[in-house]
């Protein structure tokens, strides 16, 4: 195949036409063409690499691989670097292996990662636990690029000697680590860095990130589904200032200040988590058209997306240049971002329309082995009229929480949420046959009744619910049992859920069925009083333990901050 086509050059930063060969899904040739006023060309629009998503669980989009790379082409996306710990957690090595042969049915480009933390903390009850003879198992397979992110960052700093191994077996075989070291700094940080781990998600602000990068980390600015963090890493405002600080002496020329003010400093755009209701609408796409409306340089924010994180994994891809694969996409031009092909391999997948390859449906095991649930299961009790609570206190668009206190009634001896407080119950039931339960309190969700449940929680995934009574809370668990898993809403007036039969974790059904359910299901919360852009996934990091500052497992409520487990009811 040859044409002639503009393309953007990510190598030298510039636009040109160029004559282009493909053969054997491979760029054979490149060669420019001396631009004139009788220039013509075959392709109508701009070619560009295609995008690749370096950090995303694919398990979050409550999509399968093949389903997930579907609807990924639509929007340009040709490569992701996935990391499988939610699969892995639920049943370890035989769920990252359906993992990579689902992927491998599409054409599509999936690397994995070995997830570095399963569980992620020995204060969970998980599905599987993989030790560093499976982690060395795992990097010796071809499809694994890296080690996944190593959020046991207490271990790392505490020369916890099994996480040191981890850490050694991919400097063995040459694959770099991902980081997980939210508002870690200081000592702290660089005692995780000195374990060569080199790339880091977690940062929610400009001051966090500038540390990690000059300390040589490689920053990957989140724009997912619940975390959203670009708006505060590409401030102007704190680039600014903070470039200013660093000229007190006035040696620094202007002209290097202001690019190094305009300048977003930072390495990849990841979505680490997207739901469908996102995925549907766009991705990195997505993505890099907000980053250029932050102020970041159109150029530099598809690097950030193609070369950038092909080169730091060792990608086959990421530029048009001879001998690399033939994995582009053409756009309409670089304001609106609109997809108008998309190529794998030198093939079309996504003619503007529609996905040229189809998806077969899977079968899994039955994941979910809990017993159906009482009410009372989900009674805080106290012997009194009035106790004083801590709580779980969570904010739209951020996984990190705080710990504050609430002062609530009981009646007949349990504790009784308030609507007035925002103040309602949550809990965790163990799914894996030890049926265990852990109750609290959590404030942000804004439900006024009913109980929203979900086997989605991160990382061990077991069942998580949120409600105001104790009845509906179970409900609520019991639909999700008998689901397979999934997620559940479940009221006095309606009822709903969203069947994830995959490892309670994904459907074999296509991105726009999953999404239209999943936008049934958040119509019906905010119809029980819940304000949050996206609630589902909100309530999946309530339970991540290595998340600040307060979360909880089904062993109990966790302080994160000092990693320890805390009491409900204050003495």
């Amino acid at each position: 195949m040859s044409f002639t086509a503009f393309i953007l050059d990510v190598l030298t930063d510039s636009v040109y036409p160029a004559r282009i060969t493909i053969k054997n899904g491979i760029f054979e040739e490149i060669v420019p063409i001396i631009f004139g006023e009788n220039t013509e060309v075959d392709v109508e629009g701009l070619l560009l690499p295609g995008f690749i998503d370096s950090h995303i669980h694919v398990e979050s989009s409550m999509l399968t691989p093949a389903q997930f790379a579907k609807i990924a082409v639509r929007h340009g996306t040709t490569s992701v670097v996935c990391d499988p710990h939610e699969i892995a957690n639920v049943c370890g090595i035989e769920g990252i292996e359906f993992m990579i042969d689902n992927a491998s049915q599409v054409p599509f480009n999936f690397y994995f990662s070995a997830p570095s933390c399963v569980p992620a903390t020995g204060f969970e009850t998980s599905g599987a636990v993989l030790t560093s003879d499976e982690i060395e198992f795992l990097l010796q397979k071809d499809e694994i690029v890296a080690l996944g992110e190593m959020m046991n960052f207490p271990g790392v700093i505490n020369g916890d000697e099994e996480v040191l191994r981890k850490l050694e077996l991919s400097r063995k075989y040459n694959k770099p680590i991902d980081g997980h070291a939210p508002l870690l700094s200081g000592k702290e940080l660089d005692k995780y860095l000195e374990q060569y781990i080199v790339t880091d998600h977690e940062c929610s602000n400009f001051i966090e990130a500038i540390e990690k990068k000059q300390k040589g980390m490689k920053i990957m600015v989140r724009d997912g589904s619940s975390a959203k963090n670009m708006e505060d890493l590409f401030d102007f405002n704190d680039r600014l200032d903070y470039w200013k600080n660093q000229d007190s002496f006035g040696i620094i020329p202007t002209d290097v200040l202001e690019r190094r003010i305009n300048s977003p400093i930072f390495d990849f755009i990841v979505s680490d988590d997207k739901n469908p209701r996102d995925l549907v609408k766009s991705h990195l796409n997505g993505s890099v058209k907000k980053a250029c409306e932050l102020g970041v340089d159109v150029i530099k924010a598809i690097e950030m997306v193609t070369i950038n994180p092909a080169a730091h994994y060792n990608l086959d891809g990421g530029a048009i240049v001879t001998g690399a694969k033939a994995d582009f996409i053409i756009i309409d031009n670089l304001i609106d971002f609109n997809i108008l092909k998309t190529y794998v391999a030198g093939e079309c997948v996504f003619d503007g329309e529609n996905v040229l390859f189809d998806v077969d449906d899977v079968e899994f095991k039955n994941t979910i082995n809990a017993s159906k649930k009482q009410p009372e299961d989900f009674d805080v009790c106290y012997d009194g009229d009035e106790c004083k609570v801590n709580v779980i206190k969570c904010y739209n668009g951020e996984l990190l929480t705080k710990d504050i206190t609430a002062d609530l009634i009981c009646i007949d001896g349990k504790v009784q949420s308030d609507i007035f407080q925002d103040v309602l119950k949550i809990a965790v039931v163990e799914r894996y046959g030890g049926n265990n339960v852990a109750n609290g309190f959590i404030k942000g969700f804004g439900l006024k009744k009913g109980a929203i449940a979900s086997s989605i929680s991160h990382d061990s995934h077991n069942i998580i619910v949120i409600g105001y009574d104790s009845k509906v809370m179970a409900d609520a668990v019991n639909t999700v049992i008998d689901n397979c898993g999934g997620i559940a809403v479940v009221s006095e007036d309606f009822n709903g859920s969203l069947p994830l039969p995959i490892a309670g974790l994904m459907s074999n059904e296509d991105a726009f069925d999953v999404a239209k359910n999943l936008r049934t299901l958040q119509k019906m919360a905010m119809a029980l009083g819940c304000k949050l852009d996206a609630p589902f996934m909100t309530m999946a990091f309530m339970s991540l333990l290595v998340l600040p500052s307060i979360k909880i497992s089904d062993k109990g409520l966790f302080d994160c901050d000092n990693f320890e487990f805390m009491d409900v009811i204050i003495n």
